[in-house]
């Protein structure tokens, strides 16, 4: 929660919030944000009172996740409205929709996938990573998978994040696979198997999604938690571009998350 004069932002402040991070001797992209872009009362002080949530949103954050795609299709003229509602930076996440990953399993999804991609081409370049998260009782078929990838890989060439749920998607086999295809496997909180705490598989682009933990979708994470996901955004070490998406958005929480996880990043990483 923030005080009553927090809002609007000066020059320097903005050229903080903008920056890119450097842990150790690389640079790397770091995108914070969260699941939609809603702004809860309780923040509003944060941000500039002028125009729509989106174009409030994006002159704090430089991503946003779409889940609404999920659960149903958007023309492409609105993605082109919220791309031109947006700064040159910024960037979308497309979460893909349900009829793709629960109802038709990854299997003769071609026809939606194509349509999807021609919906998002109103993105353009602010699409970011199409985000597959799959349903907790689909376990990994090899074959399956294959197929499916090679499908996507026909028809869309850019990034992809995988947010598997169940223990058999967790092993070296399936990062491999993942891997040879240019998918990067999510780092999920709370993770459904140990292993889905840290991001892996293609190595270029680490994506953490934090859905709220004890209990999903509403808690807050604490400075404590912050201060771990901070150290775990810098450990990444093979990472060119790093998500980290707040997804605990039903209690609000999740824009005062990406609001500490930018201020912990900041704080350490002082301006030159």
């Amino acid at each position: 929660m923030c005080a009553a004069g927090d809002g609007g932002l000066d020059g320097v402040f903005k050229q903080r919030l903008f920056r890119k991070f450097a842990p150790m001797s690389r640079t790397v992209d770091v995108r914070i944000g969260t699941a939609g872009w809603s702004i809860p009362r309780a923040a509003a002080c944060r941000f500039e009172s002028a125009g729509t949530h989106l174009e409030r949103y994006a002159r704090l954050f430089r991503c946003a996740e779409i889940n609404s795609s999920f659960h149903r299709p958007h023309a492409a003229t609105t993605y082109a409205k919220w791309r031109n509602s947006t700064p040159v930076d910024f960037r979308f996440a497309v979460k893909m929709p349900r009829t793709i990953t629960h109802e038709l399993k990854l299997q003769d999804a071609r026809a939606p996938f194509v349509t999807l991609m021609d919906q998002t081409d109103g993105l353009a370049e602010k699409r970011g990573p199409i985000l597959v998260q799959l349903p907790p009782s689909l376990s990994f078929d090899a074959s399956v998978v294959t197929r499916f990838l090679d499908m996507v890989r026909k028809a869309y060439n850019g990034p992809m994040v995988c947010e598997p749920r169940h223990a058999t998607w967790f092993s070296s086999a399936v990062d491999s696979l993942l891997d040879r295809y240019g998918i990067s496997r999510v780092a999920a909180d709370p993770p459904p198997v140990p292993e889905a705490r840290v991001p892996a598989s293609w190595p270029r682009l680490a994506y953490f999604r934090l859905h709220g933990s004890p209990r999903k979708y509403w808690s807050r994470y604490d400075e404590d938690d912050i201060a771990t996901l901070a150290a775990t955004v810098r450990s990444v070490a093979t990472a060119e571009e790093v998500w980290c998406v707040f997804d605990n958005t039903a209690s609000g929480a999740a824009i005062e998350n990406a609001w500490d996880l930018r201020e912990r990043l900041i704080v350490d990483s002082p301006l030159g």
